[in-house]
């Protein structure tokens, strides 16, 4: 009688991805300390990626403020805020060799970030609930058949925790939660609301504030 060979059992190894790390901050006004301070913590909590949600310029001075990300080798992302121009949104990311999805979507790993940018408000980068939308729609007709998604906007979504300011939020940044479902939404804006968090709908909803958050996925 001839034995059958036999083998080693083989196991069940499920393939782990590693998570997108990412560090989000938005109302930086233009201070380089705060983007220095911002810088540090990217590289000291790892990041792999750098979100900024708007009003990158406005209120102290304008040097150096994106260059200490790239000084530590950190890709960033930018749109702009009701206090930066769209012309200066897109000059800083040609000067400093950074991605603007201001109405665009790019991919990391296997995570896709769409954003718009403006805001109903004063300053250069004051824009209207159409053009807000127009652009969200515009942004995510470039993540088709991705998965989790990630929407970028400077404004805050209309009915969110945000709005115990006063402030008004935006209708239109409601409609394309519902419509887009992204699995988290990164704003700014309301500096006294920096850090709050809820859910509306599937959506994990984030104002990001000038301190910055890190999150995963």
């Amino acid at each position: 009688m001839v034995k059958e060979p036999t083998h080693p059992p083989v196991e069940n190894k499920e393939i782990i991805k590693k998570k997108l790390r990412i560090l989000a901050a938005g109302d930086t006004h233009g201070d380089s300390r705060l983007t220095k301070k911002l810088a540090d913590r990217a590289e000291r909590e790892e990041v792999d990626l750098v979100v900024l949600c708007g009003d990158i310029t406005g209120w102290v001075e304008t040097k150096d403020i994106i260059k200490p990300f790239k000084d530590k080798h950190k890709r960033v992302l930018i749109l702009p805020g009701n206090w930066d121009s769209f012309a200066t949104a897109d000059f800083l990311a040609q000067l400093y060799g950074v991605r603007n999805i201001h109405g665009y979507a790019v991919k990391y790993e296997d995570v896709g970030f769409f954003g718009a940018g403006g805001a109903d408000g004063p300053g250069p980068g004051a824009t209207t609930e159409r053009e807000l939308m127009k652009n969200l729609e515009k942004a995510h007709r470039g993540l088709k058949g991705i998965e989790k998604k990630i929407m970028v906007t400077h404004m805050h979504p209309a009915g969110s925790k945000s709005e115990f300011s006063g402030i008004g939020g935006s209708a239109a940044v409601r409609k394309a939660i519902k419509e887009f479902e992204p699995d988290i939404l990164l704003h700014s804006h309301i500096h006294e609301a920096s850090g709050m968090e809820e859910k509306i709908g599937k959506t994990r909803v984030i104002n990001v504030g000038r301190e910055g958050k890190v999150i995963e996925i």
